[in-house]
């Protein structure tokens, strides 16, 4: 019986629920262990691949319990007034990501401090930055980092560079230099970019995976594999594996935030289209985007309870 792509999906989107159901049961076992005063479990919603409005993406984390938005820090004036009415109405907190494009190190030094030192006068709960660019001089890199620790010294906000590639921290190595070189070096986590980097789950680089958990106050909540940043559906049961590794890391962080009494934050970041893979020709995403970040947040949410 031949089957066309409309009815590959519809069968697909079916099947998703029971693995959905299935993988919660596996995964959203809570990890007993005793909780110092002062942790705090806080969940942010990505607004990458959402084509509605801010009110309209602030309605629909909020509805789906989250509690918080991560955002890039707005361009321009319209923008952020949009977002903190909805940030107000929906009673929702904010993490800014800060970033820039520029190749030339002099703009992109000028474009980086001038975000991060704006967003910090928002009070946001946290800073990720986008640090600089993977071929950047360690030098260069440092002194990106240097003026986010001095203004997260003056603000009291914390700020956090992300293992993502084509940045500063792109590959394992290259951050296990700068974190030796800068104490204070705080990391938002997404190892899933490191599997990609490095072809494999990291065996063979565990000291500085364990350095990197330590230094970890963030996490971006998205499955990768020695192949690829993201998997195409955590629910399904060929990506055990890769789930079980990324989810046994995490466990680490919230194990040094609970004896130690300290706030962990999580973004669900699985990514549309071209980070969630698509059928040929159509360029239908072969799972729901949406519906997988919640799962995320449910398993999060139950699991570092």
């Amino acid at each position: 019986m031949s089957i066309n792509r409309r009815q590959f999906i519809t069968s697909s989107a079916a099947a998703g629920t029971g693995l959905f159901l299935s993988s919660l049961k596996t995964f959203a076992k809570p990890i007993m262990q005793p909780s110092q005063a002062g942790y705090s479990l806080l969940i942010f919603a990505t607004n990458w691949g959402f084509s509605g409005s801010t009110d309209e993406f602030c309605s629909k984390a909020k509805a789906e319990g989250y509690d918080g938005i991560e955002v890039w820090w707005p361009g321009n004036n319209i923008e952020r007034t949009a977002l903190f009415e909805a940030l107000k109405k929906y009673n929702l907190k904010v993490g800014f990501l800060c970033g820039s494009g520029e190749k030339d190190f002099v703009k992109h030094e000028k474009e980086f401090q001038q975000a991060v030192t704006e967003a910090a006068k928002a009070k946001p709960v946290y800073i990720n930055c986008h640090s600089g660019k993977d071929y950047f001089t360690v030098d260069q890199k440092e002194k990106l980092i240097s003026h986010t620790l001095s203004v997260s010294a003056q603000s009291e906000v914390p700020i956090y560079h992300e293992t993502h590639r084509g940045r500063a921290l792109y590959s394992a190595p290259v951050t296990a230099e700068l974190m030796k070189k800068i104490p204070n070096l705080k990391l938002t986590l997404d190892i899933s970019h490191w599997c990609n980097v490095h072809e494999s789950y990291l065996g063979d680089q565990e000291e500085t995976v364990s350095l990197a958990l330590e230094r970890t106050d963030h996490i971006h909540a998205r499955i990768g594999h020695p192949e690829g940043p993201q998997v195409s559906d955590p629910r399904a049961p060929e990506w055990k594996q890769a789930v079980e590794t990324h989810l046994a890391w995490w466990d680490k962080v919230v194990e040094l935030k609970k004896k130690t009494g300290k706030q962990m934050t999580f973004l669900t970041e699985f990514g549309p289209p071209d980070y969630m893979p698509t059928l040929p020709y159509t360029r239908q995403a072969v799972a729901n985007q949406w519906d997988i970040n919640v799962h995320m947040m449910e398993i999060l949410r139950k699991r570092y309870v």
